[in-house]
């Protein structure tokens, strides 16, 4: 029997990152869409056929009854409907980010424990091709223990526009939310599941002075092992790249092609072939929903979901470290376990 799933924000991460990965699973039903704006309500109806919409995410779960919902509203909604879909006892897969404070998070996970149900967050880039292979790369011991990892993510501006709820503070937008967040669980992964120790941060404010659009982050590990990334609204280029430095090579990574460098100086060309034009990455969310489907099927104890929620975790006291670093000129901020 097909998993029924519904819906709830249905912008353009929706329609054309979610709902197209959705398709992709032979085993899951996308029944109704929630969303208070009639277009994009219409919009639904018109990629979806069958679909029934609502502009009450209440009425939603009282009349569909589903078994999971997709949240992909801005962030300062998903914490309420997070727990109005724990309420109707519906699994839930939400975008990132999970909810805006460590707090909120563990008063949501201990209610998702209570009633026995999967509460996830999308980590989509842990599914793209590169980090795929740099992942594959790093289990198989290619690079050896890894001493250093850097991420840099430029933009223009944020994704969107300045209209958009990243650029927004009180919908919860901001770089370390949007770019930080994707930063923490690929460090996390990267460093084989290690949780960070402690964060230094200096963070750039634009000129409406609302939320921070530049962000330098140093992540201390175990070990004396550093994670660093940089990140920028305000970069005259587009530009996503990494570093991975191990004790037997160092992995260079620019889109889509990665180039592997061994200690005694042989290369290799280990790059590799994403969808082309898709950056609402619907094939990456597709690995998502395949992760969350499994889950469902092994309960919240799954290795996924336990994995999942503590990358959810360790995000949020990041993000929250980083800010107070920064307010601290750059100190140091231990991360409490």
């Amino acid at each position: 029997m097909k998993l029924r799933g519904v819906i709830s924000g249905f912008g353009e991460v929706a329609a054309r990152g979610h709902l197209p990965g959705w398709f992709s699973r032979p085993g899951v039903s996308i029944v109704a869409v929630h969303d208070p704006l009639s277009e994009r309500r219409h919009l639904a109806m018109r990629l979806a056929n069958n679909v029934r919409v609502y502009d009450d995410l209440e009425l939603m779960l009282a009349g569909e009854s589903p078994d999971f919902i997709d949240i992909a509203s801005p962030p300062a909604l998903h914490a309420p409907a997070i727990r109005a879909a724990l309420e109707a006892g519906a699994h839930v897969l939400c975008e990132k980010p999970l909810c805006l404070g460590i707090g909120e998070f563990t008063a949501l996970a201990e209610m998702a424990a209570r009633v026995s149900r999967v509460l996830m967050c999308v980590h989509n880039w842990k599914h793209s091709p590169s980090y795929r292979r740099a992942l594959e790369l790093v289990a198989s011991g290619r690079l050896g223990a890894l001493t250093l990892l850097n991420i840099e993510r430029l933009r223009t501006q944020p994704a969107g526009g300045p209209g958009s709820w990243r650029a927004a503070g009180a919908l919860g937008g901001g770089i370390l939310v949007d770019h930080g967040w994707h930063v923490s669980y690929l460090m996390q992964s990267l460093m084989g599941g290690d949780a960070p120790l402690g964060v230094s941060a200096h963070l750039g404010v634009g000129r409406e002075g609302e939320v921070e659009d530049v962000a330098d982050l140093w992540v201390r590990f175990s070990s004396g092992r550093i994670g660093r990334s940089h990140m920028s609204w305000r970069a005259p280029v587009r530009r996503t790249s990494a570093s991975l430095y191990g004790e037997r090579a160092a992995l260079e990574i620019e889109g889509d092609r990665l180039i592997l460098t061994e200690r005694g100086g042989r290369t290799e060309d280990l790059s590799v072939v994403d969808a082309p034009d898709d950056s609402y990455h619907s094939a990456w969310f597709a690995g998502v929903a395949a992760e969350f489907e499994q889950a469902i099927g092994e309960g919240p104890g799954s290795a996924a979901a336990l994995r999942n929620i503590r990358e959810v975790s360790t995000a949020l006291r990041l993000i929250e470290a980083a800010r107070e670093s920064s307010a601290r000129t750059g100190a140091e901020i231990a991360l409490a376990g």
